[in-house]
């Protein structure tokens, strides 16, 4: 008997982007100390009074099917949310919760594209973009950004791989770059999808991350909130990486068969999860902003620690919780700088190549270790590329 094409196709029979980290993971199941630099997973973990709401929803019986939409409470109040920091009129019925962002992406893909349809994004991605694209039997088309134009996209570049697409992908702050796109970059992908009649897929899962910039999501412009699904999730804005809430918002007939898929799919999110993502969301901003602390003071550390270094060019990173390094001047490929320096110093970094051609000669790192520690392993990373070239 034989597996389905399309599983068996996720990754087309390559790597998926995780080598450097599941190896870094069995190096310390055999007990060697490594500095995890790989993947976006907060420090400081879920906060207690999250975890107390979610137990007390949980013991108060809320532990059987939740709504499959999503609570009216949830759903409302991420509504009032996107009302707030959009203007863009927003009620539940353009929300539907979903098992964490990645769940949302794979639906919204599901949404829009029909087996065989061309769906675009943009390089560097977060690694699971060209499989969940398959995943839903779509295939995927990638558009290259350009280092040296720090990863903004060009207009005409995504015009130029946009006959035949049913769909675009952007991610802003961006997922490996630390990129937020411009309004100017916003609009013109906007003109894109309009001009060729596109959807947007926008995946924000890093909106409370912005360290230089401002964060604008692409529904907020002119003629764009019929065409556009909106990914979002609470597990970078509030540390709850774990506990799998996310959610796709956009025009209500999407979101009714979006509804149904799910009801075909994950059939919802468990209710108690729901009540403490209410209870989190309720904290407001300034607890956004703690939870976000940490990686806006590992960047100044990052920035200062880099600043002249001859072998390491840092790309502006203007948000989320990565910085993006160009080592081209080393002479390595990211893959073997970031190989060499889990084997020699014990810091494992994800290399650029796990994002796609355009990240080739860049390494990731996530700022998501103590000062001490990431200041360490800054300095060794500066270090090692010195003595590497």
């Amino acid at each position: 008997m034989s597996l389905s094409k399309r599983i068996k196709t996720l990754t087309e029979g390559e790597s998926d982007g995780w080598d450097i980290f599941i190896r870094a993971r069995k190096m310390i199941a055999n007990g060697e100390q490594i500095i995890e630099l790989t993947i976006g997973e907060h420090d400081i973990g879920t906060a207690d009074i999250i975890l107390q709401s979610m137990y007390e929803s949980a013991l108060s019986g809320h532990t059987g099917y939740a709504m499959v939409p999503g609570t009216d409470n949830l759903r409302d109040a991420i509504a009032k949310r996107t009302v707030e920091r959009t203007g863009i009129a927003t009620t539940r019925d353009n929300v539907l919760i979903t098992p964490g962002g990645q769940s949302a992406l794979f639906a919204a893909h599901a949404a829009v594209c029909d087996p065989g349809d061309i769906a675009l994004y943009l390089e560097p991605y977060y690694a699971t973009y060209p499989g969940t694209i398959r995943g839903v039997g779509a295939k995927p088309r990638a558009i290259q950004t350009k280092s040296i134009e720090s990863f903004q996209p060009n207009e005409d570049d995504i015009s130029a791989a946009s006959k035949g697409a049913k769909s675009l992908l952007i991610n802003s702050p961006n997922n490996p770059t630390g990129t937020v796109y411009s309004r100017s970059t916003l609009q013109g992908i906007a003109n894109v999808c309009q001009r060729h009649d596109i959807w947007l897929i926008s995946d924000e899962v890093y909106d409370t991350q912005v360290w230089d910039g401002q964060h604008i999501s692409p529904r907020c412009l002119s003629d764009m909130a019929k065409r556009t699904l909106v990914i979002g999730s609470m597990s970078k804005s509030h540390a709850m990486t774990g506990s799998r809430c996310g959610w796709v918002i956009g025009p209500q007939e999407a979101i009714s068969h979006l509804i149904s898929f799910a009801t075909h799919t994950n059939f919802g999110v468990p209710g108690f999860i729901q009540d403490a993502s209410v209870f989190a969301l309720e904290r407001g901003i300034s607890f956004e902003k703690e939870v976000g602390a940490p990686f806006k003071r590992r960047r100044e550390i990052a920035l200062q620690l880099l600043n002249g270094q001859e072998n390491i060019n840092l790309i502006p990173s203007q948000g989320a919780m990565y910085l993006m390094l160009d080592i081209r001047s080393t002479g390595f490929s990211g893959d073997d700088f970031a190989n060499k320096l889990l084997d020699e110093e014990h810091i494992a970094v994800m290399p650029g190549e796990s994002f796609g051609a355009s990240a080739a000669g860049h390494i990731r790192v996530a700022m998501t270790v103590d000062d001490d520690t990431f200041t360490k392993a800054i300095k060794t990373i500066c270090k090692f590329a010195k003595t590497t070239n």
